[in-house]
């Protein structure tokens, strides 16, 4: 469904000046690929906080059992060996089932995903809608459409991946996408009460800690982290306390979690039923999963998202091209300590 009425869709649910490109440290000194994964004890947290954004409170004590999460987020190599090894075939590269759209002229009904195209499409950068489109034959292999390639790109994060795709992935690796709480318990590395992963203090163009946009949002990224409105090699910016990259910025990923406007009391989790934002036009009724970490496309002045508590609802039946995942796998017992 929001692959075809996506334009209703606001650009804020998603993302979240000309200066000259300054190279950080971590575009120059990417180091070599962190790989495997990381296990975790679990135990008491407080997720969400006082929101900077309504969704993301009120905090709550939730606990986690023990888990291990990937180190990184699902690159293209990864997700190319799981495509070679099942012949699977994503949600964008399938033509929409015209059942599923009432009404929509099934000549419209095709292969295709959305992509952000920024200013380019709206010079005033008055009309969010017009930031994003619908582009035929955009997928994981073609995030920006046809004429783009991942090819040379192994290290970069998988996108344009829907929910299901992400799962049958997981599943194919004997492990699964992760709880909000645990996604968030794994994100904020061992801190309390920390506004990003890495601590309070906001990451600085001499040193940066995430690929998020620099710049006023949608004009220009000024790429003073060394990536300009585009994801990075995983593992490239320092790992949060518990060894783990890129859980700000980047790509957003996926959780198992139905999404609602703040935090469900625990135990109380959404159904399917009423995991939707009310208030969104798009929305008619489709449940939303919950999705995290915020993007290359975050912007202090707009999104402002690539920290643990930030969330936004993800509708399930498409990717986008700043959107991507990790998986967890549940242990039975916490792993031995140091």
């Amino acid at each position: 469904m929001w692959r075809v009425a996506f334009v209703a869709l606001s650009a804020a649910a998603l993302a979240g000046c000309q200066r000259p490109v300054v190279q950080a440290e971590a575009a120059s000194a990417c180091p070599a690929q962190p790989t495997g994964e990381v296990a975790l004890a679990g135990g008491e947290f407080i997720q969400g906080a006082q929101p900077l954004r309504p969704e993301e409170g009120p905090p709550r004590r939730v606990r986690v059992g023990p888990f291990s999460i990937d180190r990184t987020e699902v690159t293209n190599a990864q997700f190319a060996e799981f495509v070679k090894a099942t012949g699977y075939v994503t949600l964008a590269e399938r033509a929409p089932d015209p059942k599923l759209y009432p009404g929509v002229d099934p000549k419209v009904l095709k292969p295709s995903s959305i992509v952000f195209v920024g200013a380019e499409a709206d010079p005033r950068k008055a009309d969010p809608s017009r930031w994003w489109k619908v582009v035929d034959g955009a997928n994981w292999r073609h995030p920006q459409g046809p004429g783009s390639t991942i090819a040379g790109k192994d290290r970069e994060p998988v996108v344009q991946i829907a929910y299901e795709d992400a799962l049958a992935y997981a599943r194919w690796r004997g492990r699964d996408l992760p709880t909000e709480a645990e996604w968030e318990f794994a994100a904020r590395g061992g801190l309390k009460d920390a506004r990003y992963e890495w601590g309070n203090e906001p990451s600085t163009q001499e040193h940066p800690r995430a690929n998020h946009w620099q710049g006023a949002f949608p004009a220009l990224d000024t790429g003073a982290d060394g990536y300009r409105m585009k994801p990075a090699p995983v593992g490239c910016f320092p790992p949060n306390g518990y060894g783990l990259h890129d859980m700000a910025g980047n790509v957003w990923e996926w959780t198992n979690d139905w999404y609602r406007p703040g935090l469900s009391p625990e135990g109380d989790g959404p159904s399917a039923a009423d995991a939707y934002d009310p208030d969104d036009p798009a929305a008619a009724g489709q449940p939303k999963h919950v999705i995290k970490g915020g993007s290359f496309l975050c912007a202090d002045d707009y999104c402002f998202r690539y920290r643990p508590p930030a969330r936004q609802p993800g509708p399930p039946d498409t990717g986008a091209s700043h959107l991507g995942f990790r998986t967890v796998k549940r242990l039975s017992a916490p792993p031995p300590g140091p």
